[in-house]
């Protein structure tokens, strides 16, 4: 292989001559053999796109030549459009406070800038960090990459799948509205809903989380930019902050802030665990909705069935055609993983220590995995399992006939004893309500027909 002479502050290192990274990713990558998890391509993104900000900044504030804030527009443009993925090689299990992306970041600016200053014939050249870091310190610079990250993450995967999966079950409890069925509470009969009525507390869960968790994006739109080394600001203009916010949502077309206390945003991380909470929030409803599903379609002989779900591949490799509900398992399976996510990263955020919390970039690959699994298994629930959901009439007519609870519309009429009485007699005996009614002497067959409508047991009717 053949190699280049980099040198940084500690002396020279042999960099392979086809890649544009300098000496301290160099440096990051033989002192950091661990894992192969490598920092997120968001984090990457969310670095450009503050790179880019902060030398249209500074040039806007007279600290950095025309030429060369070119020059980083240019570059970072290259990494925003996927051309320099293979610069990028450094793991998440690095320092604490990604200092060794930020460098990463800044040495492949620096040195695709400078190729392109070169070809435009300019007799200037980028410093990775004067000029790429320039006003900046890691410190302020991976909470910043990592909040546009977040920010982005959230808005462009994580909410169109649940607005997808929002609208499936809208359509489904409209669709369904009428279909009654037996409740259950404690895995137990209950008194009848619709199966609409049903699906109408999936649709509120996600309406109500996706609520929740744009309501929580409001912290994370803070940027820390701007408090460099501990907050104070030093060897920053003092108005870089908030000029560079306004160009970040130039770039980005957000909404993002100059956060008003750089020493909170640099030490604590606690508007991430906010905003990982109600993505919780989110794994446990739809935890819910996935196993009701897988409940209801159990079977298709042996189980409840009262739902039927699209049979997508065969369910066994020694068992001729089962079939099972995959999309659920999948989907609880992400649940169970982005839950155990929030407990990393909320004892993550507890570690600021004095001004810096060091522990940034787990914090962001475990936010960022969250975002992606749930958006993917959203789509794939929506697309592969909800979409097909169908009532099987046959097994709800079969169970609202037989259950017991019907008896429960007759408290008002009979009191809650008789009632009782009648439901005991019937599951002695395996006789209907109606006819252990009569066989009690409590009611006619006639009376009995008469207070018992299952459809008008689906809402408020007490007299």
């Amino acid at each position: 292989m053949d190699y280049r002479i980099e040198k940084d502050t500690l002396g020279e290192m042999k960099v392979p001559s086809e890649k544009y990274w300098g000496a301290q990713t160099q440096r990051s990558k033989q002192n950091f053999p661990i894992g192969k998890e490598t920092m997120p391509e968001e984090i990457i993104e969310g670095f450009a796109i503050l790179k880019k900000s902060a030398a249209l900044a500074n040039e806007s504030l007279g600290l950095l030549e025309k030429e060369k804030a070119e020059a980083i527009d240019y570059a970072t443009d290259e990494i925003l459009k996927g051309n320099l993925k293979e610069h990028f090689p450094l793991v998440v299990w690095q320092t604490g406070s990604g200092t060794q992306s930020n460098m990463n970041v800044n040495e492949v600016v620096a040195f695709v800038g400078n190729e392109w200053l070169e070809k435009q014939g300019k007799d200037v050249r980028l410093h990775p960090n004067d000029d790429v870091n320039k006003s900046q310190s890691s410190n302020d610079t991976y909470p910043t990459a990592l909040h546009i990250a977040a920010v982005k993450k959230v808005e462009e995967h994580v909410l169109p799948s649940l607005v997808q999966m929002k609208n499936t079950l809208k359509e489904k409890a409209d669709a369904y509205q009428d279909v009654v069925k037996i409740g259950r509470t404690h895995l137990q009969d209950a008194t009848p809903l619709t199966l609409g009525q049903e699906i109408s507390g999936w649709h509120r869960m996600l309406e109500k989380t996706e609520n929740m968790i744009q309501d929580s994006l409001k912290y994370v739109r803070e940027v820390a930019l701007g408090g460099t080394a501990v907050g104070t600001g030093i060897n920053a203009h003092p108005d870089f902050s908030e000029t560079v916010a306004k160009k970040i949502n130039e770039v980005t077309n957000g909404s993002f802030i100059s956060a008003p206390n750089k020493f909170h945003a640099l030490t604590s991380h606690d508007e991430l665990v906010h905003t990982h909470g109600a993505l919780k929030a989110l794994a446990a409803d739809v935890m819910k909705i996935a196993n009701d599903v897988r409940w209801l379609a159990s079977g298709p002989r042996c189980g409840i069935g009262e739902i039927e779900i699209p049979a997508n591949e065969p369910g066994s490799s020694i068992m001729p055609g089962k079939v099972n509900p995959t999309q659920s398992e999948a989907i609880t399976m992400v649940a169970a993983h982005v839950m155990g996510n929030d407990a990393g990263i909320g004892f993550a955020a507890s570690q600021g220590n004095f001004e810096l919390n060091v522990f940034k970039p787990m914090i962001a690959y475990n936010f960022l995995q969250s975002c992606q699994l749930l958006g993917d298994s959203m789509q794939s629930f929506d697309e592969r399992c909800l979409v097909g959901l169908e009532p099987n009439h046959e097994k709800i007519e079969q169970y609202l006939n037989d259950s017991l609870m019907l008896v429960t519309a007759l408290n008002p009429h009979i009191g809650y004893e008789n009632a009782a009485k009648i439901a005991k007699y019937a599951h002695e005996k395996s006789l209907t309500l109606r006819e252990a009614a009569e066989e009690t002497g409590i009611l006619s067959g006639e009376e009995f027909d008469k207070l018992i409508d299952p459809k008008e047991m689906t809402k408020p009717n007490a007299k």
